[in-house]
């Protein structure tokens, strides 16, 4: 009888330790797997293969110019944007932000504003008598705020098309 008790009891602890050394390898197996997926490699500090001359050259003709006729629009904290185009009249101006040019075709609105649009690069340009502010719908933020031509600063309105209205009606 002693013997019958000793095999079932290695017979348990058998089995037991094939459970639980399978849950361990399983366990490992996934934190492993794991691991390698979150583990990201460090951005190198300098470049270790160095762009041609021409691989710069097409890097920086990639950049549009500020367009000829073009008023800068100084803006709070320092930014800036050039548009060129008679907000008086015109139904698309051009805006030169962050060395790219965007085509804005004019919105219409209920309140008065001057709206340019465009919903292909998400660029939104609100002008009111007081100032300008340039949104971005792709991320949903205010590029730039209380913008105004020199003009505008030496205490001048707006170039909008309803300040032109008003003086028209005068």
């Amino acid at each position: 009888m002693n013997k019958l008790l000793i095999a079932a009891i290695a017979g348990t602890l058998a089995t037991t330790s094939v459970f639980v050394s399978a849950d361990a390898f399983a366990a490992t197996a996934t934190d492993a797997s794991k691991a390698k997926t979150t583990a990201k490699r460090p951005a190198p500090a300098r470049r270790l293969i160095k762009r041609s001359p021409k691989a710069e050259a097409a890097a920086a003709a990639k950049v549009d110019p500020i367009p000829e006729g073009a008023v800068k629009w100084s803006c709070k904290d320092g930014n800036a944007f050039y548009l060129k185009g008679d907000m008086k009249r015109d139904a698309i101006v051009t805006v030169n932000w962050a060395k790219k040019d965007y085509k804005l075709p004019r919105q219409d609105t209920t309140t008065g504003a001057d709206r340019f649009h465009d919903s292909a690069s998400g660029m939104d340009l609100v002008v009111i008598p007081t100032k300008a502010m340039l949104f971005s719908d792709k991320d949903s933020s205010r590029l730039a705020d209380e913008c105004m031509t020199p003009e505008m600063a030496a205490g001048g309105a707006a170039p909008t098309q309803s300040n032109a209205l008003i003086k028209n009606a005068e």
